[in-house]
């Protein structure tokens, strides 16, 4: 059989910490793949102690990048061989999230272009009863080329 895309290879992560990101940062979140879809993506984090601030709320920083890196995996779903780099992130808090919680960050693509994607991110407590914050990112798709899986 041939080699995966990209999405099959998000697919197989279900359930599991996604270990495959090209991301460090990604990776330092431990962020588990609960469901991804050709352009929509959906993880779950457990709020550890260095992702949060002086009051032991998630920082806003991390809230930020916990988005960006989803935004990203969520482009990585869509099997294009270019990379695409954030361009702006804009962020909207709306409650916080605490040392312990379990979050789950949801993405769509809102509009997607030849050179440029505009996405969005939500970020959810584990029941999703709360919405923590909403980020919305363009993209901009750049000559680099992804390596092979």
């Amino acid at each position: 059989m041939g080699t995966k895309t990209r999405l099959q290879v998000l697919q197989d992560y279900i359930g599991k910490e996604f270990t495959a990101s090209p991301s460090p940062f990604m990776l330092w979140m431990n962020p588990i793949v609960v469901d991804a879809q050709e352009g929509t993506v959906t993880f779950k984090y457990m709020i550890r102690d260095e992702m949060t601030n002086p009051v032991k709320s998630l920082h806003g920083g991390v809230t930020a990048a916990i988005a960006d890196d989803c935004i990203g995996a969520t482009l990585f779903s869509l099997n294009e061989d270019n990379f695409y780099t954030t361009i702006n992130l804009v962020v909207d808090y709306f409650a916080p999230a605490h040392l312990g919680d379990t979050i789950l960050a949801e993405t769509a693509i809102i509009k997607r272009g030849k050179q440029l994607v505009n996405a969005q991110c939500e970020i959810w407590n584990k029941d999703k009863t709360r919405l923590i914050a909403r980020a919305y990112s363009n993209l901009l798709k750049t000559n680099m080329v992804k390596k092979a899986l």
